[in-house]
């Protein structure tokens, strides 16, 4: 029996994948881990009845396991982990944190009206550090197999280059080059094209937030 998945649906577009990254990392684990899953797309401003019934906090992503549902994209990559172990995404514990300031960066800069707060530069300085993790343990955060840290940052990396490109003609520094090279490893793989929302979805996601 495929594992049901609630994910948000794109403004606008109620049959196509929103621009929620935990939803996405939660598809891409599915993906990568072959399980079977039905799609249920969630208008998030127009929830269906049968969805806030069995998810009273409303929020996506959740997944239904053994007749329960379950909320968190940590505690649902956790579950998937446990439940369908192979191919095994469990990163080792000195990689588990690589990489998880970037997206409060990216969100703070994108959300700044000052260009001296400094949030530009706390954003280049998780990129440069991530970049020497790649430099020294690539392609992927554990060398060459992929895992659940690569598949947690993989849509936050995308939300970052669609919207900072956008709002603030802002791009990651050439100089950065083994970030640019995981980015473009990770954007190619089939189970990412499969998920991905569209870069207008994401782009009108983060719309309201920039202009508030």
């Amino acid at each position: 029996m495929p594992v049901e998945v609630c994910v948000k649906a794109a403004a606008g577009a109620p049959d196509v994948v929103g621009d929620c990254p935990f939803s996405h990392r939660v598809l891409l684990t599915l993906e990568e881990k072959k399980i079977p899953y039905q799609l249920h797309l969630i208008n998030l401003s127009d929830k269906p009845q049968w969805f806030t019934e069995v998810n009273p906090e409303g929020k996506v992503p959740v997944i239904k396991v053994d007749d329960k549902w379950i909320p968190d994209s940590d505690v649902i990559t956790g579950l998937l982990e446990e439940k369908y172990p192979a191919p095994s995404l469990c990163p080792p514990p000195e990689c588990a944190s690589v990489g998880s300031k970037i997206f409060p960066s990216f969100v703070k800069f994108l959300k700044s009206k000052d260009p001296n707060d400094g949030s530009e530069q706390a954003l280049l300085d998780e990129l440069k550090a991530l970049d020497d993790h790649l430099k020294a343990h690539g392609p992927y955060i554990n060398g060459e197999n992929i895992t659940a840290v690569d598949l947690s940052l993989a849509p936050k990396l995308y939300h970052l280059e669609v919207a900072l490109g956008h709002f603030k003609n802002w791009t990651v520094p050439e100089s950065l080059t083994h970030v640019h090279n995981y980015m473009k490893l990770l954007f190619s793989r089939e189970c990412f094209e499969k998920t991905k929302a569209a870069r207008d979805h994401v782009i009108a996601g983060w719309a309201p937030k920039v202009n508030a």
